[in-house]
């Protein structure tokens, strides 16, 4: 296929049984590969399950096979205006001065002008480097705009995971403060009126060993927010050298942005996106039972 094409769903179906319906010209085989790519969106989100359901009113979405490079995380979300990534620990969001090309954003920007040489992508916010989980950009200027000058009022929820040291805290708590950056780019609660205000609020899901798993939520999305206050809590996240963690039981920093829910500035609609649970966190609670699984 050489253009994106949408498909009304107008009565139930199964995905793979629709696809041959309506794009009839490729064979079975070749649909299937379609779906094993990742190529086919339902209601803008990837689907590769052929047996899965449509209902009338969703809208089935077949993109064109990518010309350049493939994308090393997957794809959350994806429509007319919007891409959502689950990005890994380890990468970028954007450049620095020291890394160009390793970042998210270039990899999504070039995988999307591998299907259209004339897309554009737009920075919307960030994680940090060694934070994983889910990632917004903007393929259009105007709805970046949108949604970086009402980003508060916008997001309803941003939710993380995050393992940290020590088990004797409160089941919830909440930390408000001023944070301010050093020279050498750690931050911390300043004093009087120095630094941009921060709220950061957490409950306790699970207590292992040395270890609790918070849900963390973000009033305010500050740089380090998170692992700036839970240290200066005196628990900070497990392999977060740099914020005071003596152990680093899962080779990686232990915070993951599973869940990013917003009202869509087009429409006024609500958009939730989630990205599935790190390994290295199940590894630690085993027995957990986690937020969107049976």
């Amino acid at each position: 296929m050489k253009k994106e094409t949408a498909y009304p769903v107008e009565q139930p179906a199964l995905l793979l049984d629709f696809l041959l319906e309506h794009i009839g010209s490729q064979s079975r085989n070749s649909v299937k590969h379609l779906l094993s790519r990742s190529q086919v969106l339902v209601d803008g989100r990837p689907q590769t399950k052929f047996d899965h359901p449509l209902e009338p009113g969703q809208q089935v979405t077949v993109l064109p096979q990518s010309r350049g490079p493939v994308l090393p995380f997957p794809v959350l979300y994806e429509d007319g205006g919007l891409i959502v990534i689950h990005k890994p620990a380890g990468l970028l969001s954007v450049s620095t001065e020291r890394e160009k090309l390793r970042t998210a954003y270039r990899m999504t920007n070039d995988y999307l002008r591998g299907r259209d040489d004339r897309a554009r992508l737009f920075i919307v916010h960030r994680l940090d480097r060694d934070t994983s989980g889910v990632l917004l950009f903007a393929k259009d200027e105007g709805l970046k705009r949108s949604l970086q000058d009402n980003w508060n009022g916008l997001v309803q929820k941003r939710g993380y995971w995050a393992v940290v040291e020590g088990t004797d805290l409160p089941d919830s708590g909440a930390c408000r403060s001023k944070l301010k950056e050093n020279s050498l780019h750690k931050v911390y609660s300043a004093k009087g009126d120095e630094g941009k205000e921060a709220v950061t609020t957490y409950h306790v899901l699970a207590r292992r060993k040395e270890y609790a798993l918070l849900d963390v939520a973000l009033e305010t999305g500050r740089k380090n927010q998170i692992r700036a206050h839970l240290s200066e809590l005196g628990h900070p996240v497990a392999g977060d050298k740099k914020y005071d963690a003596a152990t680093d039981p899962i080779k990686r920093l232990a915070l993951h942005a599973y869940q990013l829910t917003l009202s869509d500035p087009r429409d006024h609609k609500t958009l939730s996106f989630t990205a599935p649970v790190p390994d290295g966190f199940r590894k630690l609670f085993p027995r957990r039972r986690w937020a969107g699984e049976a």
